[in-house]
């Protein structure tokens, strides 16, 4: 039986990572420092897979803690998650950001060589393909980013580039999402933002829920079929067998590599498709307004999936109307998130 460190394991999609973990046979260590998720979410894991995950609310900027991990544990892969992870924050705070997820990514990194484990999953994003390449996006595209948040992620696949081209003995996944939304069909796990959410499905699912009063649409003008942006959107459940799919792939390849891989749907939904489907799911209106384009927004992104296709044998099995009805089922279940 593998033993797999999940660090972010009590947030979004780490929480659902560990079910899909745990219900394949893994034993799941997770370490989170709960600044941006719920330690209720670990309990509720359970509830779904009647299995424990070994808890650790640790930093990853504290070197004793994380080394203590892996001398505590047989550890035979690690999937990486902890991260802050908000676009606009990012630009007020970079010097919190860069600290944050490059220094404990390298703190990560520096005790898994030292603890000889090698194989490694990185929690990469979409926003590392920059403004300025023509949809659908393909792994072997230029890499940029307009935020301090996607800098970071631009700036660990480098590192982790690196580290393999110094080391083979290093295996490493890179997956960059899409747009991770809906929740686990339980209802007990879901997305639970801070504050007022920065991504379009929890900001419905609270307007439909009577927490907003309504919904900014952010452009109503842009070269797309209604008028307003286009996104590659993909339900949780799916990304969370990504991992699986790309952990598998780590334990049978040789020679050992270094490959980047797209986890999205590889088709575009509008804000106003995404509106309606969850109108449809939830029996709710969707109040909403269109107000200005924001600055760097653009019309549309979405993936080009067939390397992860090829590669991994992966690919979405659940759509627009899963998301929504699983983002409304968990939402209404649990108005306030973990703390209903």
């Amino acid at each position: 039986m593998q033993t797999v460190l999940v660090t972010g394991g009590a947030g979004f999609i780490g929480s659902h990572t560990c079910v899909e973990l745990l219900e394949r046979g893994f034993d799941v260590i997770v370490v989170d420092n709960l600044i941006n998720s719920s330690k209720v979410s670990l309990e509720r894991i359970k509830q779904i897979t009647g299995k424990t995950v070994t808890f650790y609310p640790y930093n990853l900027l504290s070197k004793v803690e994380i080394a203590q991990v892996f001398a505590q544990h047989a550890i035979d892969s690690v999937i990486h998650f902890a991260g802050l992870k908000a676009v606009g924050e990012s630009t007020k705070t970079p010097i919190a950001y860069y600290n944050n997820n490059l220094t404990g990514t390298l703190t990560l990194l520096e005790c898994m060589q030292n603890a000889g484990v090698f194989n490694f999953v990185f929690s990469s994003s979409a926003t590392v393909y920059g403004e300025n390449n023509p949809s659908p996006y393909a792994e072997h595209f230029p890499l940029s980013s307009t935020s301090p948040y996607g800098r970071t992620k631009v700036m660990i696949e480098q590192f982790l580039q690196d580290i393999f081209n110094a080391d083979p003995r290093w295996n490493i996944s890179l997956l960059r999402y899409f747009n991770p939304v809906g929740a686990h069909p339980s209802g007990l796990i879901g997305e639970d933002p801070n504050g007022i959410p920065n991504n379009l499905m929890p900001f419905i699912a609270q307007v439909a829920v009577g927490k907003r009063q309504k919904l900014s649409i952010f452009g109503g003008d842009y070269p797309t079929q209604d008028g307003t942006g286009v996104r590659d959107y993909i339900h949780v459940v799916d990304l969370a067998i990504g991992h699986i799919k790309a952990l598998e792939k780590l334990n049978l390849q040789t020679p050992h590599s270094i490959e980047a891989y797209n986890l999205g749907a590889g088709k575009g939904y509008s804000v106003l498709d995404v509106v309606k489907a969850f109108e449809k799911a939830s029996n709710q209106t969707i109040a909403y307004e269109i107000a200005p384009r924001r600055a760097g927004d653009i019309a549309e992104f979405y993936a080009d999936t067939n390397k992860a296709k090829d590669k991994l044998d992966w690919s979405v099995e659940l759509d627009l109307n899963a998301m929504c009805r699983d983002s409304w089922n968990w939402q209404s279940h649990n108005p306030n998130g973990y703390s209903t």
